[in-house]
């Protein structure tokens, strides 16, 4: 997370909070998540060099920014959003950065994640859906996995031959803008 500073994706009033470990407002009723659970989601989400990455929510562009630099030259990272706003922010803060194989794109509305792409290794969704959604599992490719906040909950869903497999992390409680 040193290499990619969490400042760089926060509006210029609350870059002087960015070593803060809390969740900070980038507009558009959306946020920067805290650190910690950045750290602790992707961590969860175990990212192999070379992985097909989508990042669901994707706001300022500092998880995209994170994946990229987590999957190396090899992988592709796509980051969507709803919010055009947020996708002209999270692209301006991208900008510079020589990440060529990751880019932030405006979500297409009603639908979840970029099924079109799919399949993917790895999905981070970084919103509260309330329930995980079947429509994101079925972009994950066979011995892919999924973290995601759901029912207030952090849920890791790995993918293999046989089906979906969903699993609690207990101990945890985390507090997410919805997923619309």
């Amino acid at each position: 997370m040193a290499d990619v500073p969490r400042r760089r994706f926060l509006p210029e009033d609350m870059q002087d909070l960015a070593t803060l470990d809390q969740p900070l407002p980038i507009g558009h009723g959306a946020t920067n998540s805290q650190p910690w659970t950045v750290q602790f989601m992707l961590e969860l989400l175990r990212v192999p060099d070379g992985a097909t990455v989508l990042d669901v929510g994707s706001g300022s562009g500092w998880t995209t920014a994170l994946l990229a630099h987590l999957t190396g030259p090899k992988g592709t990272v796509t980051g969507v959003d709803v919010v055009p706003e947020l996708v002209a922010m999270g692209q301006r803060n991208m900008a510079g950065l020589n990440l060529p194989w990751a880019r932030i794109q405006l979500a297409v509305p009603k639908r979840l994640g970029l099924p079109d792409d799919a399949p993917f290794d790895r999905i981070l969704v970084s919103a509260e859906p309330g329930d995980i959604p079947e429509e994101l599992e079925s972009q994950l490719a066979v011995g892919g996995r999924m973290v995601l906040p759901a029912s207030g909950v952090m849920w890791v869903v790995d993918r293999d031959h046989e089906g979906w497999h969903r699993e609690p992390v207990t101990g945890y409680r985390f507090s997410f803008v919805p997923l619309v």
